[in-house]
Formats: C-alpha cells, sequence, structure tokens
C-alpha cells in the first residue's frame, strides 16, 4: 500500500513540474512582451495630445486616451496622473505630479502683455494693433505750427503732384486766424502756386492738389518750400512760418503719393553775412557715443560766375587736435545761392574726447573736373577751438543730451589760394 501511494504521489510530481515550469515560463515571456511595448512620453512630444482643427490640447483629466490620426501608438494609463506643463517653443510635455500642490487653474495674460501668447491656439490681438499715430498730439514746445502734405512725381509725364491736405496749432497774434499757403519749386522764386485762404480757423483742411511741370533731371536737386501766411483785415499777408523739403529719390519712389508731416520754421530776419551763412543742427547721444550733425540749408553764399563751377556741397570733418579724424559730405546741389539739404551725419566720439574734438563744416562749390572752390567754413568746438555762437552751440548740446539744437552760423571767408 505504501509502495502504491509513492508512486501516485511520484507520478503526480513528474506531471506537476513540466506543468509549473510552463507557467513560469509564460510569465517571463508575458513580462518581456510587457515591456516592450510600454511607451512613456518623451518631453516636448505632443503626440499624446489632442488635435482639433489643425490646433493642439493638452488631455483633460478624466477622458479616456484615443489614438489620433496620424499617430501610431497611444498613451497608457500609467501615464494619465501626470501633469502637462507649456514649453518654451509652444508645445506641450508631461510632468510628475507633486501631491503636495494643489492644481492651478492657467492664468490668463495681461491684455498689455506682448511677450505672453495667451492659451494654446488663440490669438493675441494686441500683437496685431496700429501703431499710434502721434504726429496730431505731440507736439514740440514753441512749435508754431504743423503742416501736412503728400508729394509725387509721374516720370513719364516729368509732372510734381503736390497734395496740400492741412495745418494745425498755427501761431497768430490776433484772435482769428486766416491762412493760405504759398508754394515755391526752389531755386525758382519767381513762380508760385497759392492755396485759397481758409477763415477764422488755426487748424485749416485744405485739400487742394497742385501739379509743377520739372524735368526728370532736376527733379533731384529741387526743394519744395510752404510758406504760410495769415491775412488780415486789410488784405496784408504775415508769414507764420515755412517748411523746406528737399526732393530726394526715396521720397519720389513709389507709385503712389507718400503723405508727409513737418513743422513749420521760423524765418530768419538777420541779413546774410559777407559769405552766407550755414544751418545745421547738433546732438550727443552719451549712451551711444554718438555725435550727429545735420546739415540743413545755406543761404546767401558768394557763388563763382564761372559757369564750370555747377554744384555746391558741404564737407563735414570730425577734428581732434586740429588733425582730421572723419570726413563725410552732403549731396551736391546745382548752383544755388541758397540750397537745401536735410541731411544727417553721425561720427563715434567718446564722452572723453569731447574737450579736444570740434565739427568743421565746409561749403564747397564744385566744378565739371576735378577742381572746386571753398566757399566758406564754420568750426562749433570746446573753448580750446573756438568762442563765441560756436561754443555757445557746442555747450547747448552738451547740456541737452540726446536733443538736436539747431542754429544758423555765419561763414568764415576761405582760406587763401
Amino acid at each position: 500500500m505504501a509502495e502504491q501511494m509513492a508512486l501516485v504521489i511520484g507520478g503526480l510530481a513528474g506531471g506537476l513540474l513540466p506543468l509549473l515550469l510552463l507557467i513560469w515560463v509564460s510569465c517571463c515571456l508575458w513580462k518581456k512582451l510587457r515591456a516592450m511595448f510600454t511607451y512613456e512620453e518623451l518631453p516636448g512630444s505632443t503626440a499624446a495630445s489632442g488635435i482639433q482643427g489643425g490646433k493642439l490640447y493638452p488631455p483633460h483629466a478624466g477622458t479616456q486616451p484615443s489614438r489620433p490620426p496620424g499617430v501610431p501608438f497611444v498613451v497608457l494609463p500609467s501615464l494619465q496622473d501626470r501633469d502637462w506643463v507649456p514649453l518654451h517653443r509652444g508645445e506641450w510635455a508631461q510632468a510628475p505630479r507633486d501631491p503636495r500642490l494643489a492644481p492651478e487653474p492657467m492664468r490668463h495674460p495681461s491684455r498689455g502683455s506682448f511677450g505672453n501668447a495667451g492659451m494654446m491656439g488663440t490669438i493675441n490681438p494686441e500683437l496685431y494693433k496700429f501703431l499710434e499715430d502721434k504726429s496730431e498730439t505731440d507736439f514740440p514746445e514753441g512749435c508754431l505750427g504743423r503742416l501736412w502734405f503728400s508729394v509725387e512725381y509721374q516720370q513719364e509725364a516729368e509732372r510734381l503732384l503736390v497734395g496740400l491736405i492741412k495745418a494745425q496749432r498755427l501761431q497768430v497774434p490776433s484772435e482769428t486766424c486766416s491762412p493760405l499757403v504759398k508754394l515755391h519749386l526752389l531755386p525758382d522764386e519767381r513762380c508760385f502756386l497759392q492755396s485759397k485762404t481758409k477763415c477764422k480757423t488755426s487748424n485749416p483742411q485744405f485739400d487742394e492738389h497742385f501739379i509743377f511741370q520739372v524735368s526728370r533731371k532736376s527733379i533731384t536737386q529741387r526743394v519744395l518750400r510752404f510758406s504760410v501766411y495769415h491775412v488780415d483785415r486789410q488784405r496784408k499777408h504775415q508769414l507764420l512760418g515755412q517748411v523746406f523739403f528737399p526732393l530726394r529719390n526715396e521720397t519720389l519712389a513709389g507709385d503712389c503719393p507718400h503723405v508727409i508731416w513737418r513743422d513749420l520754421e521760423a524765418e530768419s530776419r538777420e541779413p546774410p553775412s559777407e559769405f552766407g551763412d550755414l544751418q545745421f543742427c547738433l546732438s550727443y547721444n552719451d549712451c551711444l557715443c554718438l555725435l550727429t550733425v545735420v546739415v540743413l540749408r545755406a543761404k546767401g553764399l558768394r557763388l563763382q560766375k564761372d559757369p564750370s563751377f555747377v554744384s555746391v556741397f558741404v564737407k563735414v570733418s570730425l577734428m581732434n587736435h586740429n588733425k582730421v579724424v572723419k570726413c563725410k559730405k552732403t549731396s551736391a546741389v546745382l548752383g544755388s545761392a541758397n540750397p537745401v539739404y536735410s541731411e544727417t551725419f553721425s561720427f563715434r566720439a567718446d564722452p572723453v574726447e569731447l574737450d579736444t574734438a570740434s565739427l568743421s563744416l565746409t561749403v564747397v562749390q564744385s566744378a565739371r573736373g576735378e577742381t572746386s572752390h571753398q566757399l566758406g567754413r564754420v568750426v562749433v568746438g570746446p573753448y580750446m577751438c573756438t568762442r563765441g555762437r560756436q561754443l555757445e552751440h557746442w555747450n547747448e548740446m552738451l547740456s541737452k543730451p540726446k536733443e538736436l539744437v539747431k542754429r544758423w552760423h555765419a561763414l568764415c571767408p576761405p582760406p587763401e589760394p
């Protein structure tokens, strides 16, 4: 009997042992297969995000993972206890949730924030706002008024179209203002066009158009001058201010009119000096270490009568201890005794160099060949280089950093050959 029991037990053990071995091998294979198909999302991946209308959204809690189109896998439930965090490139990634921190709702950016784009898939309207036009609100102190106009040049017809739009804040001694505008195309002083008189308004709206016939060869050498007058009860014209606008290639480019505004300038009542006068602005930016010169115009120049001397330009030189550091020059204007330039030049100068630096502006009349003739010059700088009005201009520039200081200067006689 005992032998029979031993045989039964041995048979059962011999049959169960292969079965247990098969079960153990199956479990090992299942674990390996499960490890192979386990997916953990990489940072920056958007495959698990919901795709709706071509926009990406992070999945919300409680939603079942689904496989979006074009994505060959899904997010396993083991990863759904993670928080979604935004990346710097506008994408989303999952991070382990900190049980100590309670979830906070997403904060919306303020309306004035340009650095944040708001919620994913939305448009921040602040990024598409047009810049505010301050031309009708930002008037400098002592402004005589502001004029708006447009220019367009038709090359085939060789016609200059000028649109006189409006003026604002005209300064008149009397209580009422009745303005009109005269247009000259310099250097021709004899012919001019005139607008209608607007009665009893300091902010006239003109909306008038004028045509000048001028060739393509000389258009860039001409200057538009707008002279604004007040007409009193006796029909006398009182000059309120002027605007000088040189006609450059960049201004006349394109097929549509260019709308421009300029502040009125007072007429210089001082008679021209013996060799003429030059008007320019000075400015110094101590942060950028830049010395800026704006050559505006000259008047009363004593031009050579020789017809071979055809154009006039201004040479601007930065000096240090009477040595030339750098030279620049304006464009040449055809022989006019009152040329207009309105050109800007900048020189790099450290603050420590301003005690020994100076600026020399020389008016030169050039000929068709390589010859030229100096009409006069003016030097502005510190006390060791200049005196009088030139020194005052330099000191005023230093006392008003980053501001343009404008003045007229009499030209000194040119050096004898």
